[in-house]
């Protein structure tokens, strides 16, 4: 995970004729500094995209194994949960829950970690990128990797047979999405620290549960009215319900569109923090 705050060369590198320096601040003509800063994210990430992959899909699937299919198996009455098939209830919601997982984890450590430990994000703005597109580039690439990762967990629910609608291929991105609504706040948070301590807590006293009531497992509904809500107001329940009518081809196009807008609305409001404690931070 240590990739979500992917560095940029410190020293000189040779020259390149079809490939300008982004790190002696060379932007070629016709793109903006951004485009050119994800453009480097991605050079770098087809280095590394294997293990990156490998170890971000492990996680998804498990959970669809021992409590889809496993713990699903001991499951006789799922008449709450809209279908016969308890996996094809989980197996959808899992992509959503372990995206929010993942953008919340790449929001702490590899985001201070850039911003202070290792220095890269402060050598970046010795080219023409801002603080601004910085935090806008970082959150992006977030969203891009879980995306990647999404597609091939999506691809796996397939060769299960769990899923039952073309508008499958759109829950990657939906997932992307959930991970950056937590990315953003969180790297936020994270630009704001000197130090990780409180990271562990984070990910102990707010992800998980978030995760564990997100809907992902049994419907929010049949938790506590005030649990309930919180679940409900969080982007990851949102992201859960748009991935399961995707990929289980039961849209609901006007609840779906609310979904799609809240988890629009954790991102700008997390990116709109963002750029304040990325400005704040790196010109100190």
């Amino acid at each position: 995970m240590s990739d979500a705050g992917s560095t940029l060369p410190t020293g000189s590198t040779p020259a390149v004729a079809s490939r300008p320096s982004f790190a002696a601040g060379v932007i070629p003509s016709g793109r903006s500094s951004l485009w050119h800063f994800l453009e480097h994210q991605f050079s770098r990430y087809r280095t590394t995209w294997r293990p990156t992959i490998v170890s971000g899909l492990i996680s998804p699937v498990l959970f669809l194994l021992t409590i889809g299919f496993g713990l699903g198996s001991q499951i006789d009455d799922t008449s709450t949960l809209g279908t016969d098939d308890y996996a094809a209830f989980v197996g959808p919601g899992v992509l959503a829950a372990v995206a929010m997982l993942q953008g919340g984890q790449l929001g702490l450590w590899p985001t201070l970690g850039a911003l202070k430990w290792e220095g890269t994000y402060q050598a970046v703005l010795s080219t023409p990128l801002t603080a601004t597109e910085l935090a806008t580039g970082h959150i992006l690439w977030i969203g891009f990797r879980i995306t990647v990762g999404s597609s091939l967990y999506v691809f796996v629910l397939a060769l299960f047979g769990l899923v039952t609608s073309p508008l499958a291929v759109l829950a990657p991105l939906v997932a992307g999405m959930v991970a950056m609504s937590f990315a953003a706040p969180v790297s936020a948070f994270s630009a704001s620290r000197d130090s990780d301590e409180g990271f562990s807590l984070i990910s102990r006293l707010i992800f998980t549960p978030l995760f564990l009531f997100s809907g992902a497992f049994f419907p929010v509904s049949q938790l506590p009215v005030v649990v309930s809500w919180i679940s409900r107001v969080t982007p990851a329940w949102h992201g859960v319900e748009v991935c399961r009518h995707l990929i289980n081809g039961e849209l609901d196009p006007l609840n779906d569109l609310i979904h799609v807008v809240v988890i629009l609305a954790w991102i700008l409001t997390g990116w709109l923090v963002a750029r304040r404690t990325f400005t704040n931070r790196l010109s100190a």
